[in-house]
C-alpha cells in the first residue's frame, strides 16, 4: 500500500479482510520505500492513495511501470475529482477506488486478481506452446498435423527434408497427396482408427516425395483432442527407413544365396559320410 496514512491503510485491509481475502501488506509513502519494497517481495496488488505529501499516485504508477509488473494497480482517494481518476486510468491503473465508497473496493481487487492470474496463465501457455512449435520445428523427424478430413495444418523442417513439399506447398491441402495410388486401403483404415481415438504405432510403409520418388518411412500417428476432449486431428511423425530396409534386403539377400550355395555343395569325407573300401592288389 502507497499510503501516507497509516489508520487509512488498516481501514483498507480490514476492508479486504471482510472480503474474504488473506491481507499481508507493507505501507510506503516515498518512492524509496516503495522500490525497496518492490525489489525485495513478491506482491498480488498495489494500492495507491492518489494525494501524498512526498509521493503522488502519477509518480507511483510511473514506477510501477518502469518495474515492468504484471500485478494490479489500484488508486484509492477521498478528494479527486472524475477527471483526475479518468487520466489515473488512461495512465494505467487498473481501477480507482474513493475512500469515501469503499464498497467497491472488494469487487475492484477481486476482478483484477482474477484477470491477472488469466493473464499469467496465457502467458505461460503462450510461452508452451511456442517452446512446443520450436522443438516440433527444429525436430529430425517429419511431424506433420491435420484435421479429421485429411487437410494439412502443420508441416515442420523434417517433413520438407523428407517428403521434398515446403510448408507452404503442404498447408491446406489434403495428406493423400503422400500416399502411393497403389495402397488405396491405407488411408482408410488410418481415418477409421483415428476416428475412433486409436493410434497407429510403427506403421512401415510408403509415401510419394514431391519429385515422384517413393520413400519407405515408418510412422506413428496420434489422435489430437481440443481442451473439452473433442477429437479434432491426428498429428504424424516420420522417419526415413530406406536405409534400414536395403540393408535388411541385403542381408536377407545374402543368406539366400548363401543358402543357395550349400545346397549345391555334396558331403565330403569329413562329413562323416562312409568312405569306400579300396582293394588291395592280390600277390602272385
Amino acid at each position: 500500500m502507497v499510503e501516507v496514512s497509516g489508520d487509512d491503510a488498516l481501514l483498507l485491509a480490514t476492508e479486504l479482510q471482510r472480503g474474504g481475502l488473506e491481507v499481508v501488506f507493507e505501507r510506503v509513502e516515498t518512492a524509496a520505500a516503495m522500490q525497496a519494497a518492490l525489489d525485495v517481495h513478491e506482491w498480488d496488488l498495489i494500492i495507491c492513495d492518489y494525494s501524498m505529501p512526498r509521493f503522488t499516485g502519477p509518480a507511483a504508477l510511473a514506477l510501477y511501470q518502469q518495474k515492468g509488473l504484471d500485478i494490479p494497480f489500484i488508486s484509492v482517494s477521498g478528494t479527486v475529482g472524475e477527471e483526475t481518476v479518468a487520466e489515473m486510468m488512461k495512465a494505467g491503473a487498473h481501477d480507482y477506488v474513493m475512500k469515501s465508497h469503499l464498497v467497491r473496493l472488494v469487487p475492484a481487487v477481486k476482478r483484477e486478481l482474477d484477470a491477472a492470474r488469466q493473464r499469467r496463465e496465457r502467458k505461460q501457455a503462450e510461452t508452451i506452446a511456442a517452446y512446443l512449435a520450436s522443438m516440433v520445428q527444429s525436430a529430425g523427424d517429419a511431424i506433420i498435423g491435420k484435421t479429421l478430413d485429411g487437410t494439412v495444418v502443420s508441416w515442420n523442417a523434417g517433413a520438407e527434408r523428407l517428403y521434398g513439399y515446403t510448408a507452404a506447398e503442404m498447408i491446406g491441402r489434403p495428406i493423400s497427396i503422400l500416399f502411393p495410388p497403389y495402397r488405396p486401403e491405407e488411408l482408410p483404415e488410418i481415418d477409421a482408427a483415428i476416428q475412433r481415438g486409436e493410434g497407429v504405432d510403427g506403421l512401415e510403409t510408403v509415401r510419394v516425395r514431391k519429385d515422384g520418388t517413393a520413400v519407405e518411412v515408418s510412422l506413428t500417428i496420434s489422435p489430437i483432442r481440443d481442451a473439452a476432449g473433442r477429437l479434432i486431428g491426428a498429428s504424424t511423425v516420420g522417419r526415413d527407413i530406406s536405409r534400414r530396409k536395403q540393408e535388411e534386403n541385403e542381408r536377407l539377400g545374402l543368406i539366400k544365396d548363401l543358402t543357395s550355395a550349400l545346397s549345391h555343395v555334396h558331403p565330403g569325407p569329413e562329413s562323416g559320410a562312409p568312405s569306400p573300401k579300396r582293394r588291395t592288389p592280390a600277390s602272385h
